[in-house]
């Protein structure tokens, strides 16, 4: 890519990255608006974007905002769970983007040639350390996809660090131009514990256009103007493998770290698309 594209991509991603911008935009998905408008935006929309609305719980008539037709759920039994002992789940419907083994020094591959620190990711060095010689996959979510995100373990949810900051699209031309922007982005990094696969940190990345994450526990909110906070669950929460904790308002991209060195890949290559419950790993 010439740097002239590249520039030009960096000050779209720019322009368009400000969380009050995407606030608005997460204030008029959530407007509620006549079915005889809805209905054909929503068809329209998955035209666009590929949706497959066999796969929705409910059909298009039924949302009453877009926000609740994005973050639809689906039909029970369309996504099956690998249930395999010592497996690590994909934990959400998206593309391959990245596999790697994380380096002793902590730096992960945005793009060739660009790298950012894990450590900034989490937000913490003593949690980064935990994940050195462990597996990433970097999974970038369409906007055509199913975003509600899933527990890619059997296990249980320790705690969570939120950090603001923008919310950059998550697009091939922004990943491309703007360096560790998954670090730069608004995000919330779970930490769990998982049944023989050791720690597992999941973090999931905001993007423009609302930006907005929501959780099953508690009532931690992204993209809502609160500062960088973290905390423990009161007392561990039990997750099984497939079930949901949290859900994307519009688009965005999860990071998912395996601690234990034996933890390997299973078939998939980047590039590839996934389903939530595929696995990804084993022990």
């Amino acid at each position: 890519m010439s740097d002239w594209r590249r520039g030009v991509d960096r000050v779209v991603a720019t322009a368009v990255s400000p969380p009050l911008l995407s606030r608005l935009a997460g204030w008029l998905a959530d407007r509620r608006l006549p079915s005889g408008l809805l209905v054909p935006v929503i068809r329209a929309y998955s035209r666009a974007y590929g949706v497959d609305l066999s796969e929705a719980a409910e059909p298009p008539e039924a949302y009453p905002t877009f926000n609740a037709f994005f973050t639809r759920r689906l039909r029970q039994g369309v996504r099956p769970v690998d249930r395999q002992d010592n497996t690590v789940v994909s934990p959400c419907d998206s593309r391959l983007s990245r596999m790697e083994r994380v380096p002793a020094d902590g730096r992960l591959e945005q793009v060739k040639g660009q790298t950012f620190a894990l450590e900034a990711l989490l937000g913490s060095a003593e949690d980064a350390a935990a994940f050195h010689d462990g597996l990433c996959a970097t999974l970038y979510l369409s906007p055509g996809m199913y975003h509600r995100v899933h527990s890619p373990v059997d296990g249980r949810i320790l705690g969570w660090r939120y950090r603001p900051g923008r919310l950059f699209p998550v697009n091939a031309a922004a990943v491309r131009s703007i360096p560790g922007l998954v670090a730069r982005n608004e995000r919330v990094a779970l930490f769990l514990e998982g049944e023989g696969v050791g720690r597992i940190a999941l973090v999931l990345v905001g993007a423009a256009n609302v930006g907005r994450i929501t959780f099953r526990f508690g009532d931690l909110v992204t993209n809502a103007g609160a500062p960088a906070a973290q905390g423990e669950l009161p007392e561990p929460l039990a997750v099984r493998r497939g079930e949901e904790i949290g859900t994307f308002n519009l688009g965005s991209t999860v990071v998912l770290l395996g601690a234990d060195p034996a933890l390997v890949p299973v078939g998939t290559s980047p590039g590839a698309l996934v389903r939530m419950g595929e696995a990804l790993w084993r022990r």
